[in-house]
């Protein structure tokens, strides 16, 4: 069981593409050892000239997005290969959440396995929050309802978001993929109790649910 959250309050940033991919989002170079700092290498293309040197005209190189906890992203982010490190650089750099119009599937998958919290969209509210972080560039922090499936701005405006409800049940109680399965233990012992009475072939020689090899 992981830490779990009903609400983030921090810095928004925005992504301004379509179509991010996860080779974008984590380069290749950044994962050829397994100690790499992964939180350096978010958007790495992006962020950096061929010399290492910081490119300052990139969001996460400017205060106050450096410390962004939500990442306000375009249609189809996390497209690409099924690389689950985009997740954890993200995760490693302090992003929270990310708000979008569209997932890649794959990534939408990873990023709730990981407590990353994937918010759906729709087109008019990308805009709208768009314009509002440009509005208070200077403090642009929002607040993240979990429960409500709400993100309000500076100037006070809630919008909605979309995720499902078992999803965001599992982020606000910190269940991962074992704790899942073992919420249904009882079912699960039940369902085999009564299998291996019915289908005792299926058994043979392998101890039941209670029993002890």
């Amino acid at each position: 069981m992981r830490a779990g959250f009903a609400g983030i309050r921090g810095v928004m940033a925005v992504m301004p593409l379509s179509n991010v991919n996860t080779d974008a989002i984590i380069p290749s170079a950044w994962l050829r050892t397994v100690t790499a700092d992964l939180s350096k290498g978010l958007f790495g293309g992006h962020r950096y000239e061929a010399d290492g040197r910081e490119r300052p005209g990139f969001v996460l190189n400017q205060m106050p997005f450096r410390e962004a906890k939500i990442l306000l992203a375009d249609e189809n982010f996390g497209c690409g290969s099924s690389r689950e490190a985009a997740v954890w650089a993200l995760a490693q750099f302090g992003i929270r959440c990310v708000l979008a119009p569209s997932f890649a599937d794959i990534f939408y998958e990873n990023a709730f396995r990981n407590g990353l919290l994937a918010a759906r969209i729709e087109p008019e509210t990308y805009a709208a929050l768009a314009a509002a972080v440009a509005r208070h560039r200077r403090d642009p922090i929002f607040a993240i309802d979990l429960p409500a499936g709400t993100i309000t701005g500076p100037d006070g405006v809630a919008h909605r978001f979309a995720v499902p409800a078992a999803r965001a049940e599992a982020l606000i109680r910190g269940d991962d993929e074992i704790d899942l399965t073992l919420r249904h233990a009882v079912e699960i012992e039940a369902y085999h109790g009564a299998a291996s009475r019915t289908r005792a072939w299926l058994y043979a020689g392998i101890p039941g649910p209670k029993e002890s090899p």
